[in-house]
């Protein structure tokens, strides 16, 4: 059991001792800390904080506590109740609330929760505000208001349905075309809010829509982390059904993985990599993901006239790299689709319906749209390393060792070969070093994984 605290929120399993889980105390704890610090940060006499959840069997728990504590500050909340990611990051501006809180932890299993933290703008918090709120909360500088200036709860539950409204009033999302393709498509909600979301929006584009795991109870059927591994019930059904493909997402509906016709993978790398493939046939420009994504996503954008740019792993990096870029689409590579059209944040709901309009005006089945895509095959390792052993050295000799070739030290050490790269990158919160590689084989990819796995051997002396 384990309590994480970071610069981007908090999260934890539910039980336990204080401070060492997410119990209730650590909740009213960081939901104290966000809101003294949004305080301290406005002039405003009152304030507002949209909060919404997924549908974690912890949930209404931790959202009763931190509402009722953002209350206790003074601070009004608008209670989306069942809700996901991205719509709460729709919703604040909106609102034209302070701030906003997710109560999720992605693609954690059922035990965990977290608070995830949004500014004015439904944007992640930067580094540095998510360190001040770190601070705050070891401090417990609260300071809570008196009887008469308690906050108060409104209650909205059309987000889900706003949320839909604004993807589906996008230029590039065509709903007639779509219409007339008359798709069948499965979808796996892992039994939280994609479960009630994504069906939503498939049947106001017209599409057949078959349902697995998407009642919204939080007991998730399967490891709810999107991965080829967890998804064997959903491309059994996608063939079974004769269904174009299938759609699947994490609880709180950030992350977005597409089966193909045939119950093959399209693989998460490549849901950023389709959908910008039509966003950029329309409107050319530029992309950015991060330096763990598909090199896929950069020939895209090149053979589209556009140029292609990788940050740090992270989402505020990737929103931050895109808006100094102008990039016109970015996201991660782990099926995070950010389109600042509608928002700057990881959304499968506009994912899904780019992805619907291009697959309608391209006439061709998902796994021949997959199989037209350059190919690339990636391997993800990780050595454990023991706490004595200096991380930042190893990498430092690695950049050193390559030195002649393509480096980037802006996360770890990336070195980008002609034909294949390795990224290396350090846990921020165990002793380990993530080794990713890609190259046009997956053998390839293994092959250049375990060679820079023994190197790094070598230089740790292990």
């Amino acid at each position: 059991m384990t309590l994480i605290k970071s610069i981007s929120g908090i999260r934890g399993t539910i039980g336990g001792k204080t401070g060492d889980n997410l119990t209730p105390v650590d909740a009213v704890k960081f939901a104290s800390a966000y809101g003294t610090w949004l305080k301290s940060q406005s002039n405003k006499e009152k304030l507002t904080v949209v909060i919404g959840r997924d549908a974690r069997i912890s949930g209404p728990m931790i959202h009763s506590l931190v509402m009722n504590t953002l209350v206790g500050l003074g601070i009004d909340v608008v209670d989306l109740d069942l809700s996901t990611t991205p719509t709460v990051e729709v919703a604040v501006p909106l609102e034209k609330a302070d701030g906003g809180i997710i109560l999720t932890a992605s693609h954690n299993p059922k035990q965990w929760n977290a608070l995830k933290l949004l500014n004015e703008k439904g944007e992640f918090l930067s580094g540095a505000d998510g360190a001040k709120i770190l601070e705050i909360a070891e401090s417990e500088a609260f300071d809570f208001a008196d009887v008469d200036n308690l906050g108060e709860i409104t209650s909205n539950d059309a987000f889900m349905d706003i949320h839909i409204d604004e993807v589906l009033n996008l230029p590039l999302v065509d709903v007639e075309a779509v219409k007339a393709a008359k798709f069948k498509v499965v979808v796996d909600g892992v039994n939280s809010s994609g479960g009630v979301i994504i069906p939503n929006l498939l049947e106001q584009m017209g599409v057949e829509v078959v349902k697995l795991y998407c009642e919204p109870n939080g007991h998730f059927p399967h490891n709810p982390e999107p991965l080829k591994e967890h998804l064997g019930d959903i491309c059994e059904l996608v063939v079974k059904e004769k269904a174009h493909f299938g759609i699947v997402v994490d609880p709180d509906v950030d992350r977005l993985a597409f089966i193909s016709d045939d119950g093959e993978m399209f693989g998460e790398e490549y849901t950023l990599v389709a959908v910008a493939d039509y966003v950029l046939s329309k409107t050319p420009g530029n992309t950015v993901s991060n330096m763990s994504s598909s090199r896929a996503l950069r020939d895209i954008t090149e053979k589209h006239g556009g140029s292609y740019e990788a940050s740090a792993v992270g989402e505020v990096n990737v929103v931050e790299l895109m808006k100094k870029n102008n990039a016109i689409i970015g996201g991660e590579g782990n099926g995070g689709i950010i389109y600042p059209e509608l928002h700057y944040g990881r959304d499968s709901l506009v994912g899904v319906a780019l992805f619907l309009t291009y697959l309608a005006e391209k006439k061709m089945s998902v796994a021949a749209l997959r199989a037209s895509y350059p190919q690339y095959y990636m391997s993800k390792n990780k050595i454990e390393l023991t706490p004595q052993i200096n991380v930042d050295a190893i990498l430092e000799a690695m950049a050193a060792k390559y030195a002649n070739e393509d480096i980037s030290t802006i996360d770890g050490v990336k070195i980008d070969f002609a034909e294949e790269w390795v990224h290396l990158r350090k846990s921020n919160t165990e002793p380990i070093i993530r080794i990713y590689t890609e190259a046009k084989g997956q053998d390839k990819a293994d092959a250049l994984a375990v060679r820079i796995i023994d190197e790094i051997k070598q230089v740790a002396g292990i």
